[in-house]
């Protein structure tokens, strides 16, 4: 689908502040090394990891030190050169207190000896470069945490064409992706060209928002070499960046109601994860980094930073300068689906796109009202629901109502809460309701 100016896009969505300007211009920065690392066992959907190492063992960086357990799951591995000091539960991101991997830096910072660059990734199978990459801990860094060996494993049944890399990074504040599409642009294209061998699909494109021009200029010099893939211009929209979204508004084609972009015969990676694959598959690199913004109106050097995994979030906001007023709420991710932090002393890990810190001015929200039934969350709404219905329902924990009213397409994106008059958390109950309904079916079965 297309607007007028002739950029691609997808009906809804809305058009918050993006407050890019803090970090887009401040170039990337590479975090000190860690004394100590928090790594937890569980940094991605599915089961969480087992540790395989005890207390006392050396470690090196790229050192597996949590085993998967299952199909749907991957290794973790250390971020530093060091002892293993504890084995212990410790705060997450998410709320809960999980199993980790405690290790103090003997600040030698010395690669793993098994690491090896790799031959032409050609002169491999696609099963074994899967295999690769899920030894290597990839995951999807653009928040999901979705194995990334799951989704290049795709079903007989499924006939997958397009393969697309996601680089809109439509959440206001985040700049890591642009950072990336700039910095490494040839990283990025070669993970794309390996999932495209693996996948075997001939068509590639990469998912753009129009405020980043310097970034698909330098995608489109990177890609020329090979017609196969294309540099996909998207108009600027939140939720632009949403699998589902981004496929409607490059292909056409729409997900169908409870199903996979493998149903719609595509598959999408992050920017961030394409570049990990190039560099696992390529150097032998497993995923021991990532980049995150740093950034906020309470934050006295907003920056993005180049941070090792089981870092904390206190010591990142401490090389940005700290604050410069109280901070009232602290979010890991975007503002819109973020998650609020009660401490900063929890560990970065692969989904960590972002550590946002705001005063009473920017975290005060408004008391809600009754609702007025003006519909503007259902006109925002990229999925095309009535969220003021799965809300009230949810509300009355009547969430088999809420089912029925498709509860379960909703991609969390918050556009709803964000464009509600009377401030209703739509979203925070919309979230519950499909927790509930989740429980019900496992109940069921």
């Amino acid at each position: 689908m297309a607007n007028n100016q002739g950029l691609r896009t997808f009906l809804g969505g809305v058009h918050p502040p993006t407050e890019k300007g803090l970090t887009k211009d401040v170039p990337i920065l590479e975090a000190k090394l860690p004394e100590t690392v928090v790594i937890p066992m569980s940094q991605h959907i599915g089961a969480p990891c087992t540790p395989c190492v005890k207390r006392g063992d050396h470690v090196y960086v790229g050192t597996k030190v949590g085993e998967a357990n299952g199909f749907v799951s991957v290794p973790v591995h250390s971020s530093v050169s060091g002892k293993v000091k504890s084995i212990d539960l410790h705060q997450h991101p998410n709320g809960d207190r999980v199993q980790c991997v405690i290790i103090e830096s003997d600040g030698l910072d010395e690669m793993d000896p098994s690491i090896k660059p790799n031959a032409d990734y050609k002169t491999k199978s696609p099963q074994e470069l899967i295999d690769l990459i899920k030894e290597g801990g990839l995951v999807g860094i653009g928040g999901a945490t979705f194995p990334t060996h799951v989704k290049l494993t795709v079903p007989p049944d499924k006939h997958v064409d397009t393969v697309i890399i996601n680089g809109a990074e439509c959440e206001p504040y985040l700049t890591c992706d642009d950072h990336l599409m700039n910095a490494r642009p040839d990283l990025i294209i070669k993970g794309l060209e390996i999932v495209m061998y693996i996948s075997g699909v001939k068509k590639g494109y990469i998912g753009v928002e129009d405020n980043k021009p310097e970034a698909i200029k330098k995608l489109q010099e990177a890609s020329a070499h090979n017609k196969d893939i294309e540099v996909a211009v998207l108009k600027t929209k939140y939720p632009q960046g949403a699998e589902k979204q981004m496929i409607n508004a490059i292909t056409g084609r729409e997900v169908p109601s409870g199903g996979l972009p493998a149903d719609a015969g595509v598959i999408v990676f992050n920017v961030g994860t394409a570049s990990q694959i190039a560099t696992t598959v390529v150097e032998g690199i497993p995923f021991y980094r990532t980049l995150l913004t740093c950034t906020g109106n309470c934050v006295k050097n907003p920056a993005t930073y180049l941070v090792r995994l089981g870092d904390t979030f206190q010591s990142i906001i401490d090389q940005a300068g700290g604050f410069t007023s109280e901070p009232k709420k602290i979010i890991s991710g975007g503002p819109m689906m973020g998650v609020a932090q009660f401490t900063t002393d929890v560990p970065v890990i692969k989904s960590t796109s972002g550590i946002l810190c705001f005063d009473e001015k920017l975290a005060k929200i408004d008391d809600p009202t009754p609702c007025i039934k003006c519909g503007r969350c259902c006109e925002a709404c990229p999925m095309h629901l009535q969220p003021y219905i799965i809300a009230t329902y949810a509300f009355k924990k009547r969430f088999d109502k809420s089912e029925e009213y498709h509860a379960m397409d909703c991609i969390e994106c918050g556009s709803c809460a964000y464009t509600c008059p009377a401030r209703r958390p739509l979203l925070t109950s919309i979230r519950t309701a499909k927790r509930e309904i989740t429980a019900e079916r496992r109940k069921a079965k």
